[in-house]
């Protein structure tokens, strides 16, 4: 008896530690940035130290560990997002209002050239396996591919959707969220060949993935509150978690086996993997409104947020969109660790 009771106090011990590790997460400081322009992505380079923030039609650069300015990428005309391949130095911006890709030089931020791609890119990311970057394009349901070393376009993916978050895998595979379609999509990326479909249960416009590569895990989620997990290679939908609202990307802390997901709500969900088919949903951690997209650092496991005060004014036609303005000098990035 005596020893079943020292187990249970240690089980007891170990579970207050396992909260208490997910409650220590609180937004430690705030990273400054003029401007009161929209904005969207965040990418963070862990090895060369800089965050790269979307900017309506610039990119700032900040110093990831001090939040100093570092410089801008200057025409970028509706810039979504931001890719680096740090090895070689280059770094591509998806300007989703003139179909093009920035391709630029990390070291000094200057321009290399710019890249005809689909209609609409939007989300944009690097995979290392194959040094090639691929850019979503929301108004040509497609994929393009491109050489991360030359910025030369070498194929199309006819993924049949509008891409939003996008991670890669196992066996050379990159999985993307299709936000139009309610389905994740998995495709070669050396033969741009898409392999498999999988519909989502209970997710609608999917914008949020990362994924668990060692124990082939998608984690996705969208407008409905919930994030699900899928088994990598038959897309069985393993279980389901609440998240906030306005849910927008995520990432995956592959040391600590904790999920994230940003939203816009103003509250980042924290989820524990304890196990490939056991999950865990710790308390969310307060961030901002707006705050609904995030990037991790996989050096400092810190996770950067850029975020502003957002002002809404209804329409005075009902069947326009209200008008959002954002209040100068509130603009910056929120940085969460322990």
């Amino acid at each position: 008896m005596r020893k079943l009771n020292h187990f249970a106090i240690a089980a007891t011990l170990l579970g207050i530690c396992a909260v208490a590790q997910a409650a220590d997460y609180k937004v430690q400081t705030r990273y400054s940035i003029p401007g009161n322009d929209g904005w969207d992505y965040i990418t963070v380079d862990s090895v060369g130290r800089r965050i790269y923030v979307s900017h309506s039609v610039r990119v700032n650069v900040l110093d990831a560990d001090t939040g100093a300015a570092i410089g801008t990428i200057e025409d970028t005309p509706g810039v979504h997002g931001i890719a680096v391949a740090p090895k070689l130095k280059h770094g591509f911006t998806s300007n989703g209002k003139e179909d093009k890709v920035t391709m630029f030089d990390t070291a000094t931020l200057a321009v290399i050239k710019k890249i005809d791609v689909g209609k609409g890119p939007d989300g944009i990311y690097f995979d290392p396996d194959t040094q090639r970057v691929f850019t979503n394009n929301h108004k040509s349901h497609d994929i393009t591919a491109i050489d991360a070393t030359t910025g030369n376009v070498v194929g199309t993916v006819n993924v049949g959707g509008n891409g939003e978050g996008a991670a890669p895998g196992k066996n050379g595979l990159i999985y993307v969220a299709l936000e139009d379609k309610d389905e994740v999509a998995a495709f070669d990326a050396k033969t741009l060949e898409v392999k498999q479909h999988f519909p989502l249960d209970g997710i609608k416009a999917p914008t949020g993935l990362a994924v668990d590569a060692k124990n082939k895990r998608i984690f996705v989620g969208g407008h409905s509150k919930t994030m699900a997990v899928l088994d990598a290679t038959t897309g069985k939908q393993i279980t389901t978690l609440p998240t906030g609202s306005g849910t927008d990307a995520a990432g995956f802390d592959a040391k600590n086996y904790l999920i994230f997901f940003s939203n816009g709500e103003g509250n980042l969900t924290v989820i524990e993997e304890k196990g490939p088919d056991e999950y865990v949903a710790h308390d969310p951690v307060t961030t901002q409104p707006s705050a609904k997209t995030m990037a991790f650092d996989k050096k400092t496991e810190k996770i950067f947020l850029p975020a502003a005060t957002v002002i809404t004014t209804p329409a005075a036609d009902p069947s326009q969109k209200p008008k959002k303005t954002i209040t100068d000098g509130t603009f910056g990035v929120l940085v969460v660790s322990k």
